[in-house]
């Protein structure tokens, strides 16, 4: 995708590093980069602030290391700013080797911005006055500005939103911006199978903005660049660049009824199934090089935060079951003649954890009448934990399932559990909720 600058060796997988902006220190640095070549990441989403620069050697150690920064300001729309105020900051960013700015974050949701600016006419032309500016200082510095991810739907339609500002732009006669823009998605996979949505709308006709008939799909998927791309291509007349950030699963995802919530094991599945996806399997072609790169969500959070349950390590070194299952992947790739037909089952590195997964069964005296050994016998037989009643062994263990878990355990128990590092989980005690999750 020349002139579209990418690391030499582009594997086009990626991370977004901690979801704040606290985490820039010569420790920090030399502790999460070898992880992130451990996983075969060659780009890496920053969050930063309009205040303070992400330290140069930081950045510096990111980039000598062969791994393509995206520097995603968070500038809120509630805040009014001058562009030219930015531009020191900016002109930093180009000095020490960036290539990618992203600003702002889902325009298109009525949290972004004031009540009073939301209801007001003419939001999408209000939202380019702010942006418009700031990306021409974006090309004016040496580097590419990155239309903001939106939410998928979202309280604006996000495929609505997008095509009239594409239009605006070009309208507007922002030339060089409209040649340098970057689209940014918030590429979640939820909890749907990964073909949702695909072929766009050139083969879903029938979705419009906030309808989607039966039987049909829609954009929000993994597959969301599809439609994007349609979209900048009619506006555009050629294809555009795009960064999926935030792709892929997270445990817990249940946005659609119709599929079972992502488990740790699907959220290692799926996520692993892009990456494949990404470099082509099964005699397929990768998907469409105007992909520059898929950012999964997310290398690490700090315990207590809101997406500390979402990172792939948690309380380092402890992790969740896909970052073993990349590493045997990637371990795999590079040598070819054992392969594997099969991703190996994840496993969990959790250190001081001993048991990989424990089913925790209600105390005899709460015991659920509905549950029984043949209610159980699926779940057991395809996720092989290991099944009791003790609070202290369930503590040994990396992940708790807990049946009826807010009935026969207190809130306090599951939390002592939580405390000590175990991923903890709910489900209900029926034969055919258990059936759905297995």
């Amino acid at each position: 995708m020349n002139p579209f600058p990418s690391p030499t060796i582009d594997t086009r997988l990626g991370f977004h590093y901690f979801p704040d902006a606290l985490h820039y220190r010569d420790k920090d640095l030399q502790t999460w980069l070898p992880e992130l070549k451990s996983l075969g990441a060659s780009w890496l989403t920053l969050a930063a602030t309009p205040q303070r620069a992400i330290p140069e050697f930081f950045l510096n150690g990111i980039i000598s290391a062969g791994i393509e920064p995206i520097v995603h300001i968070f500038t809120p729309l509630k805040i009014a700013m001058q562009a030219e105020a930015l531009r020191p900051l900016l002109r930093s960013y180009a000095r020490w080797g960036i290539h990618y700015i992203a600003l702002f974050d889902r325009p298109n949701l009525r949290a972004a911005w004031e009540p009073a600016s939301w209801s007001q006419t003419d939001l999408i032309e209000r939202f380019l006055d702010i942006f418009l500016p700031l990306a021409a200082i974006i090309v004016q510095e040496g580097m590419y500005p990155v239309f903001p991810p939106l939410e998928p739907g979202g309280d604006f339609w996000d495929t609505a939103f997008l095509r009239a500002a594409l239009r605006a732009i070009r309208r507007r006669g922002f030339s060089q911006v409209q040649n340098s823009i970057v689209l940014g998605t918030y590429a979640w996979s939820y909890n749907r199978p990964l073909d949702w949505g695909a072929g766009g709308p050139e083969k879903w006709p029938e979705v419009r903005p906030y309808y989607t008939p039966a039987g049909n799909q829609d954009q929000i998927g993994f597959n969301i660049f599809e439609w994007y791309q349609t979209i900048a291509q009619a506006e555009f007349e050629r294809p555009v660049p795009i960064l999926l950030l935030r792709a892929g699963s997270r445990p817990g995802d249940h946005l659609d009824s119709s599929y079972p919530a992502t488990s740790l094991e699907a959220h290692a599945e799926r996520n692993l199934a892009i990456s494949q996806l990404l470099k082509g399997v099964s005699g397929q072609p990768p998907l469409s090089s105007h992909i520059l790169a898929c950012n999964f969500w997310l290398l690490a959070a700090d315990p207590g935060t809101p997406h500390f349950s979402q990172a792939w390590f948690q309380s380092y070194p402890n992790s969740l079951p896909v970052v073993n299952t990349f590493r045997r992947w990637r371990a795999a790739a590079a040598t070819p003649s054992k392969g594997l037909e099969k991703p190996a089952p994840p496993e969990s590195n959790l250190t001081g954890h001993p048991i990989s997964h424990y089913l925790l069964l209600p105390p005899s005296g709460a015991r659920d009448p509905e549950l029984n050994l043949d209610a159980i016998a699926p779940y057991i037989q395809i996720f092989k934990p290991t099944v009791g009643f003790s609070l202290e062994e369930a503590s040994l263990a990396a992940r708790v399932t807990v049946i009826n878990g807010q009935i026969s355990y207190p809130d306090k128990e599951l939390e002592k559990l939580r405390a000590q590092g175990c991923i903890v989980e709910r489900i209900g005690s029926t034969g055919t909720d258990l059936a759905t999750l297995a």
